[in-house]
């Protein structure tokens, strides 16, 4: 069966500093065709690049009833996903279990959103850095959306 095959990736060159650049990346595969997105956004977070990556792949799709495969070097996005904590939060309000604000609330939520609008999609984590070439393609792109506002 045919299927889209998706790799993302976040960074930050600065995280936890004041001023930082942050950039996603993500690769979309269908068949033949490759697409390749990016771009930088300034002060924010690796976990917030993560996700925004997952987010706007999803947002590139035309079509909602092809199986997706979304595979991330990000415990944090597939944890959520595979592990349903969203629900968790959902039902607690979108506290965490330990009582605190779900940190990138909103982020979660327009992902959470996209997420639900397809018929078959996974999650799979996969190891960064370790020579994959999508994975490896994702970075690049990542970095390169932090480039262009260095």
């Amino acid at each position: 069966m045919e299927q889209v095959i998706i790799y993302t990736d976040g960074g930050v060159r600065g995280n936890h500093q004041r001023e930082n650049v942050g950039g996603w990346g993500a690769v979309l595969k269908y068949g033949p065709h490759v697409k390749e997105l990016y771009n930088g956004v300034r002060n924010t977070t690796n976990n917030r690049m993560e996700i925004k990556a997952v987010i706007e792949a999803l947002k590139a799709m035309k079509k909602y009833n092809i199986p997706v495969v979304v595979h991330s070097d990000s415990a944090y996005v597939v944890n959520c996903m595979n592990n349903k904590w969203y629900q968790k939060w959902r039902n607690n309000g979108w506290m965490t279990s330990a009582n605190k604000p779900v940190e990138n609330r909103e982020m979660w939520m327009e992902l959470i959103d996209l997420v639900e609008k397809f018929s078959f999609i996974t999650f799979v984590k996969v190891k960064g850095h370790s020579g994959n070439e999508l994975n490896e393609l994702a970075d690049r792109l990542a970095n390169k959306g932090m480039d262009m506002l260095s």
